[in-house]
């Protein structure tokens, strides 16, 4: 068996780990609202409080990954922030719960980053988009599959013991982390002809020294068009994925009067058509690429298709059908699971020694919908006592991040960092 496959599964669990741990407030949330006694809009803020330090700690997480390396950096990611949310199955109050958002989101910063530069050290061009596809379709695995016992176990034992039973499960997974991954150099068990074969397919399986980070070096590269275009573009990905990641099962417990534990069963479905979704596209991207396609048409098709159907997310305002609004759902965040697959653009214009940078520019700029996204969307439902305006405002950013991605980016190519822009 191909040892590359084994570090694609490794990350695969490792994302949904993550998903699962970040998205448990969403879930919690009805609960929460009835305990701490919450308006929405204060609902809002404490679920964006994750995107605060998520954000803020993408470029420092992108340096330290290109400085330290992957293994150190990721398995003291897995491990923080599993503890994290552990002890928010600890706390009594809204302020120690904000905080401990607030924690969760610079201990997972630099997981997406990580995983970007571990595909591209791994794995051939023409298998990255089907790579990306799997561990992006790991994000849904948690609510997908397992929403009816979330809804269930909170029900029988309360909203704290999902996080801790996901805390110990992540503590655990981080010392098999640890033990299990290796960089293409230093595997004990990657052969001579695996080894040729990534090389042949562009795999970075030797050590690219770092870019010192500059003030410089980050303003040339989001001047850059193409850099500035797939930013903008994450930002419209990231935001249908945060309202479905925050504010969904309370829109459906909430707006659509659906009790919890038929919830728990309906909610799975959308997130299981996002895994089916970004699983397509990653194979549909690597078809084009094998069968002729330019690099450019085969990792953006996927991506601007993807985040032009999700726009359909308006029409649950207009059908009152439970089976319907959850199919309309579930095809929008099929369509979103589609978009997913941009991280694998992320490679192809990244300069030599700043996958990690770009990376955690690129996360940082989905995340700031992470900010925005259940912020507005709160403050709208409070201001109208309806999440009908919500659902326009995720499907007219998913539209302007289909323009950014058709008119904007370009032709995927590396950024050019001039000389005096950067220093080793």
């Amino acid at each position: 068996m191909r040892v590359r496959y084994g570090m694609v599964a490794l990350i695969c669990g490792a994302v949904a780990i993550n998903y699962l741990d970040r998205a448990l407030l969403g879930v919690a949330l009805p609960s929460l609202q009835q305990e701490f006694g919450l308006q929405a809009t204060a609902a809002g803020l404490l679920l964006s409080a994750f995107s605060w330090t998520y954000f803020l700690a993408q470029l420092p997480s992108g340096v330290l990954l290109d400085r330290v390396g992957v293994k150190v950096t990721y398995v003291t990611s897995i491990a923080l922030w599993s503890l994290v949310t552990l002890l928010h199955g600890l706390t009594s109050g809204f302020r120690a719960l904000f905080g401990l958002r607030l924690a969760l989101g610079l201990a997972e910063a630099p997981c997406f980053p990580a995983n970007s530069k571990i595909i591209t050290m791994w794995c051939p061009r023409n298998e990255r988009a089907r790579a990306v596809g799997l561990y992006t379709a790991a994000e849904y695995v948690g609510l997908g599959f397992l929403s009816p016992v979330l809804f269930w176990g909170m029900s029988v034992a309360g909203w704290r013991s999902l996080f801790i039973v996901a805390g110990a499960i992540g503590v655990a997974y981080s010392l098999y982390f640890a033990r299990r991954y290796f960089d293409p150099g230093s595997h004990p068990a990657l052969t001579g002809a695996e080894r040729a074969e990534i090389v042949a397919g562009g795999g970075l399986v030797t050590h690219q020294a770092p870019v010192r980070l500059t003030w410089a070096s980050i303003r040339h590269l989001l001047a850059q068009r193409q850099i500035a275009g797939i930013c903008l573009g994450q930002f419209a990905v990231h935001s249908t994925l945060t309202f479905f990641l925050t504010w969904f099962p309370s829109y459906l417990v909430s707006e659509r009067g659906i009790d919890w534990i038929k919830a728990g069963f309906m909610a799975s479905l959308p997130y299981v058509a996002a895994f089916a979704g970004v699983l397509a596209a990653g194979f549909w991207s690597d078809r084009l690429l094998t069968r002729g396609a330019s690099i450019s048409v085969a990792r953006k098709v996927p991506v601007i298709t993807g985040l032009l159907v999700a726009t359909v997310i308006v029409l649950a305002n207009y059908v009152d059908s439970s089976a319907l609004i959850i199919a309309v759902l579930a095809i929008a965040f099929f369509a979103q699971g589609m978009s997913g697959t941009s991280w694998a653009a992320v490679s192809e214009i990244a300069p030599p020694g700043q996958l990690g940078l770009v990376g955690g520019l690129f996360n940082a700029a989905g995340n700031l919908a992470g900010i925005v996204t259940p912020v507005a969307i709160g403050v709208i439902v409070d201001v109208t006592g309806s999440f009908a305006g919500a659902l326009y405002f995720v499907g007219g950013v998913a539209l302007l991040g289909a323009c950014s991605w058709i008119f904007i980016m370009g032709p995927l190519e590396p950024a050019e960092i001039p000389a005096s822009a950067a220093r080793t």
